[in-house]
């Protein structure tokens, strides 16, 4: 049985990634950084026995390496899936530079470096097992851009370029590594805006992604997807924004 590690999984994308892992039989590690109640609520909706709870501070990187260490436990993790994230906003003319600078540093130092620091761990130790996956989760905002966020957008564009990297260095090694970018997704944090008018406009499918929706590419590309599409992004945002 496969053990795959979900980053961010207490709620939102990372619950339902977790769920949808869990139907196909994976022993999922659930990781959190501050709900403990909400990620112990999500591990008892799993299907299956073996799922566990971990918590780690991603911004710092001793904490990571703990994460692994306890992750990796046992049997080993087959995969990883790198879904945790912020979104502050920060508009550029109406933040103050000391709020803007503290923006940057949380934003990246959350989304793009620590993906970084457990991909590193990830990928050394499955090239030793003779392969595995990583998933990071990415954004449509890393293309189009985010007025209000643009450390979020920089920090998934570095995401995707970081992914696409490693794709080439783990390749031989039997490491493949995918991207899955949404856009607008329905969870509970944003369940407000994934309903105002202007966010429907820009959805050809009149609606927003669904974090199952989302969740189901993710366990493709984490169980099912063929070597080949290594180094890929998918995009999952309903044609909202296509790029060629």
């Amino acid at each position: 049985m496969a053990k795959i590690l979900v980053t961010g999984a207490s709620g939102g994308i990372g619950a339902a990634i977790s769920r949808v892992l869990a139907a196909r039989g994976i022993t999922v590690v659930l990781h959190y950084s501050k709900g403990q109640e909400a990620a112990e609520a999500t591990r008892q909706t799993l299907n299956g026995q073996g799922h566990s709870i971990l918590q780690a501070d991603l911004t710092d990187p001793s904490a990571i390496g703990r994460l692994w260490q306890e992750a990796s436990a046992g049997e080993p993790v087959d995969a990883v899936v790198n879904n945790a994230g912020i979104f502050p906003n920060h508009a550029p003319l109406s933040t103050e530079f000391e709020d803007w600078k503290a923006a940057w540093q949380k934003t990246l130092t959350t989304n793009l470096l620590g993906p970084a620091y457990l991909s590193h761990f990830a990928a050394r130790a499955m090239a030793g097992q003779g392969g595995g996956r990583i998933v990071n989760i990415s954004s449509r905002g890393a293309y189009r851009g985010e007025p209000t966020a643009p450390a979020y957008a920089a920090s998934k564009a570095g995401l995707n370029a970081m992914s696409q990297s490693l794709a080439k260095a783990l390749a031989p090694k039997g490491v493949y590594v995918f991207v899955v970018a949404p856009g607008w997704v329905a969870t509970e944090r944003v369940a407000k805006s994934v309903k105002d008018p202007a966010v429907l406009a820009d959805q050809p499918l009149g609606r927003v992604a669904t974090p199952e929706e989302v969740a189901e590419v993710v366990s493709f590309c984490a169980l099912d997807a063929p070597a080949s599409l290594t180094g890929a992004i998918l995009d999952v945002n309903g044609a909202s924004y296509l790029r060629s």
